[in-house]
């Protein structure tokens, strides 16, 4: 049998990267609170925002990129269409598929909370980062 020891050193790095990265979604989710929106509608709404290229602004695509089920997707999608966020439309294809886009109300609460992640990132960015880089290391060091 073959037993990997884990040193403290590692235990400490590894906890202090997992610090950072509650630290700042902790600062997400009550700006997206504050913004009147749930962490998971702000997800969301940057998800569809800033899907790939070749991604489809699909209902399925947003599941997957929120690592949320498709029916919470559905549900999700519905409330923020009847918030005035998003609009969503059938496709002309495949009537199963519904496509999905921001509303001008959508872009404009979606711009507010960007502007105010890009500045926290720009105070806590360092220390997470650091703490990414001292986590790899110490996986590289054993």
């Amino acid at each position: 049998m073959y037993i990997v020891i884990i040193r403290p050193a590692e235990y400490r790095a590894l906890a202090e990267f997992r610090y950072q990265i509650r630290r700042f979604l902790h600062f997400s989710e009550e700006s997206a609170r504050q913004a009147g929106l749930e962490p998971v509608q702000h997800q969301f709404l940057l998800a569809l925002k800033g899907l790939p290229g070749e991604m489809s602004p699909r209902v399925a695509e947003l599941a997957t990129r929120v690592q949320i089920r498709h029916h919470s997707a559905v549900e999700l999608s519905n409330r923020l269409a009847r918030q005035g966020y998003i609009t969503r439309r059938r496709s002309r294809k495949d009537k199963r598929e519904v496509w999905l886009a921001l509303t001008r109300k959508g872009e404009r609460v979606l711009r507010t909370l960007s502007l105010e992640h890009q500045a926290e990132l720009q105070v806590t960015g360092p220390a997470l980062v650091g703490a990414l880089k001292k986590a790899i290391e110490q996986t590289k060091e054993q």
